[in-house]
């Protein structure tokens, strides 16, 4: 997501960059750049005009026009505004004072509803709630079963009445199950349209009247564009949201949805889904993703899903291993699990400062080079792992055939972790010095 935008946006501060001083006329011109970037990503139109009238109005300010720097000057109004534009900092999910705070999802068929009803689920279950799933879909297809394979996927158990039962009596009593089994959230799964309709909508209204639900979150598919926002300005105008899930922000979108559904309905984005595992959503910070669109990098978010697969106990016992050159190739193996549950490489190395939108478009990551390591290790025996300098020629034979790759990869292999192991004693040598022992106890592999 972002990619061409944040192109055409470094092409429109290329302008300001090769002046030494900025005039009003520099500055219009630039202007008209960005406006045309904005309006090709799809954002709507008003949001546009009024976004390039602030920005400008500052840009011919004297902040810029008197600045030594004015071209960074401008990419800081931009960042700023853009920041500003999707609702300036993060909206959290309302908590109830008294259990059980209620989640009602609501949105289109195809949005990611269920799912995303899921995936939040999972999301406070790791941060210690016990959340309850709540099947109020009577009419689409499966959707009861796809809720509970959802639900048993995370371990989070699906309320359910059937397909016979009113969605309005389902919720209810879902609540009602919610306060005898002692979970502190629930997320009502309701049906969707292939478009808003009156019956959809009075079924909603009585879902809200009968249960006075703490957040009404609505899914939309960023994929639709400006449509997104036209279905959520409809559904906030009959239900008074609470606020957005913007899904499928790992497809190839151009990203106004984001930039347009804050100023339109005036309810703020509050998650971001990024891929269709059960773990792939994220709160939304809207200076994080203006950094991402001006390829300043995220670099928050990335220390935010670090800690999230981080494991402290497991990082000591590494550290020990360093400090005493007992790291084997099962400590190696552990270590890419971690960066694994980390989430997509592409997207990790788009957070990175200095990444800009699109760069890495054509430079894809292999990931399946992790899959061939990771079989490759799992081809050892616990002896080998151990001690990979005994690992002759059949037996590399042996390996690489088990492990379906060749000799070659086997022996590239193992020729890295030496030069890991190599890396290792240098560290630990230095770990000898004042100076070192500081350096080595702030080293948290694999980061």
């Amino acid at each position: 997501m972002f990619e061409s935008l944040g192109e055409k946006l470094n092409n429109a501060f290329k302008k300001f960059r090769n002046k030494g001083k900025l005039t009003e006329a520099d500055v219009k011109a630039g202007m008209r750049e960005i406006k045309l970037a904005l309006l090709e990503a799809d954002v709507n139109f008003k949001v546009v005009r009024d976004f390039i009238k602030i920005v400008s109005e500052r840009a011919v300010g004297a902040e810029v026009l008197e600045s030594l720097l004015p071209a960074q000057q401008v990419v800081k109004i931009v960042n700023e505004e853009l920041t500003r534009l999707m609702g300036g900092s993060q909206s959290k999910l309302t908590i109830a004072s008294k259990p059980p705070t209620v989640i009602m999802m609501v949105g289109l068929q195809g949005a990611g509803k269920t799912t995303h009803a899921g995936k939040l689920a999972g999301m406070y279950k790791k941060q210690g709630k016990r959340p309850l799933l709540v099947a109020c879909d009577v009419y689409r297809p499966a959707a009861i079963k796809q809720l509970q394979v959802v639900g048993e996927k995370l371990d989070i158990p699906v309320f359910t009445m059937g397909d016979k039962v009113s969605p309005v009596q389902i919720a209810k009593e879902g609540i009602q199950y919610a306060n005898q089994k002692g979970h502190d959230m629930v997320f009502i799964d309701t049906a969707g349209r292939l478009q808003i309709d009156e019956v959809l909508m009075d079924e909603l209204k009585n879902i809200k009247a009968e249960v006075n639900p703490t957040e009404i979150l609505l899914t939309v598919d960023a994929m639709i564009g400006q449509e997104s926002v036209n279905v959520a300005q409809t559904f906030n105008d009959l239900l008074d949201i609470t606020g957005v899930i913007l899904t499928k922000l790992d497809g190839d979108t151009r990203g106004g949805a984001a930039l347009s559904i804050r100023y339109v309905t005036g309810k703020p984005i509050k998650f971001v889904g990024t891929g269709e595992k059960l773990d792939t959503i994220e709160p939304f910070h809207p200076d994080r993703m203006a950094s991402r669109i001006l390829g300043m990098g995220d670099v928050l978010t990335l220390i935010d899903k670090a800690q999230a697969a981080y494991d402290e106990k497991q990082a000591e016992a590494l550290e020990q291993k360093m400090r005493q050159q007992t790291f084997t190739l099962d400590d190696y193996l552990a270590q890419l699990a971690q960066l694994k549950s980390m989430g997509n490489l592409d997207q990790l190395m788009a957070m990175m400062p200095g990444v800009k939108p699109g760069a890495l478009k054509d430079a894809k990551i292999d990931e399946s080079v992790l899959a061939r390591t990771e079989a490759i290790i799992r081809s050892m025996t616990p002896r080998e792992r151990e001690k990979p300098d005994i690992i002759n020629a059949s037996r590399k034979k042996r390996i690489a055939a088990g492990s379906g790759t060749s000799v070659e990869e086997v022996n590239k292999l193992l020729k890295q972790f030496e030069q890991m192991l190599k890396m290792m004693k240098q560290f630990s040598d230095m770990g000898k010095t004042r100076q070192g022992k500081k350096m080595l106890g702030r080293m948290k592999m694999p980061f």
